[in-house]
């Protein structure tokens, strides 16, 4: 990643942390609470100020992956006056409730948002998967092999070799992997649903040399079939995909974690590394793949902050349902006791997590086809267009990314 990248990456992530704090932050004033700090990332401070007659000092720290608002009385073990009205443990079960959910209903509430109007503006091909919509040719390459096996433009392309390709990204693996072999190509064609066999045929570059994967040395297949363009929504299809992509993508990330306990593996866990990267790659690719990230992000992040795991808000959130069970409030010191142990561990986690995307191979490289060209004597294609290796970063990994709390 260039500069540029690197800044879009720290600012696109920084953003996505703030909406979350605010969330706290207005929620807590809305209900009268005392807000002593809001800190934008952590480390030494940079810049501060506080407003005449405010309680709150609101700061800038040196390192803005993460952020936090720091609300009276909210520490289980802090000495609090009873009969101050402003504190948390004084505010009714229901405005702690509220407060502490508000910062992952801030990130849903932002992705709403954004997705709204990246649908009036047209979603990038690698979202197509999650929004339902089919895999559909573009653009057929009269000499090319699509063709001359009987795809056509406007077909809906179902399945490669009795494989589903649910994005153009999958069409595309399934078609680089079966050079020179005929294939099973299902296609949609006005309702009807037809078997096609085609035969992709070797990738060459503009040179005329031959496009091979890096480990096993074997050619790259080729049909000469281009994604369509993305497309605007109209404004009744654009608002209601903003409301359902992010219960969409939720159920996604839930099902990938659920994939990763079942493996016991943490192959798609990402730090702010991965998801620095993850940003910065889609800001290259445009400003469509850039917010589509964000939006992926930050449905990511509130789902997470809303998992029952202690010192995030899911794990506070099932104190305060303990309490509303039991009638009475659990013991502050055996609180604070399993959120102090649930922040090291997230934090060893984080600490982990960022080691291997920085040494190691993170979510983002996981299965990726590396290309390398070699001389060949085969002249080039001219005119070829479509089925182009996809970006690495194209479609983003499920990965869970480090807490906002």
């Amino acid at each position: 990643m260039g500069p540029l990248e690197i800044i879009l990456a720290i600012v696109g992530i920084s953003i996505l942390v703030i909406v979350h704090e605010s969330g706290h932050y207005l929620v807590a004033r809305a209900f009268g609470m005392r807000v002593l700090t809001y800190s934008i990332g952590f480390g030494p401070t940079i810049f501060k100020y506080q407003p005449k007659d405010s309680p709150t000092v609101f700061k800038v720290a040196a390192i803005p992956f993460l952020a936090y608002v720091q609300i009276a009385g909210m520490n289980p073990q802090e000495d609090v006056d009873e009969d101050d009205p402003e504190i948390f443990p004084n505010k009714s079960l229901f405005a702690r409730a509220m407060t502490i959910a508000a910062g992952p209903a801030a990130n849903y509430l932002a992705a709403v948002v954004i997705a709204f109007f990246i649908g009036l503006v047209g979603w990038p091909s690698w979202v197509e998967t999650i929004l339902a919509e089919p895999v559909v040719a573009h653009e057929v390459q009269e000499d090319g092999a699509a063709y001359a096996g009987g795809l056509r433009a406007g077909d809906a392309i179902v399945s490669v070799g009795g494989e589903e390709v649910p994005t153009f990204a999958t069409l595309i693996d399934a078609t680089q992997s079966r050079a020179n072999q005929a294939t099973e190509y299902v296609v949609m064609r006005d309702g009807q649903r037809l078997s096609l066999t085609v035969t992709p045929t070797e990738r060459l570059n503009a040179e005329g040399n031959r496009i091979v994967f890096e480990r096993s040395g074997e050619p790259v297949g080729f049909i000469g079939v281009a994604a369509p363009p993305p497309a605007p929504y109209p404004m009744d299809k654009a608002l209601s995909t903003a409301f359902a992509y992010p219960i969409k993508l939720t159920a996604l990330q839930l099902a990938g974690m659920a994939d990763m306990v079942e493996k016991r593996s943490t192959a798609g866990l990402g730090g702010p590394v991965a998801m620095g990267k993850m940003v910065g790659s889609a800001a290259q690719a445009g400003a469509a793949p850039f917010f589509a990230v964000l939006v992926l992000l930050s449905v990511a992040l509130g789902m997470f902050n809303l998992l029952p795991f202690p010192a995030l808000d899911g794990g506070r959130l099932m104190f305060l349902i303990y309490e509303a069970v039991t009638r009475r409030r659990p013991n502050e010191q055996l609180e604070a006791a399993v959120h102090t142990v649930g922040i090291v561990f997230l934090l060893c986690v984080i600490a982990l997590v960022t080691v291997r995307d920085i040494f190691g191979e993170g979510p983002e490289a996981q299965g990726t086809r590396q290309l390398r060209v070699e001389e060949s004597a085969e002249p080039a294609a001219e005119g070829d267009a479509g089925d182009e290796p996809a970006p690495v970063d194209a479609e983003p990994s499920a990965g869970t990314p480090t807490p906002a709390d």
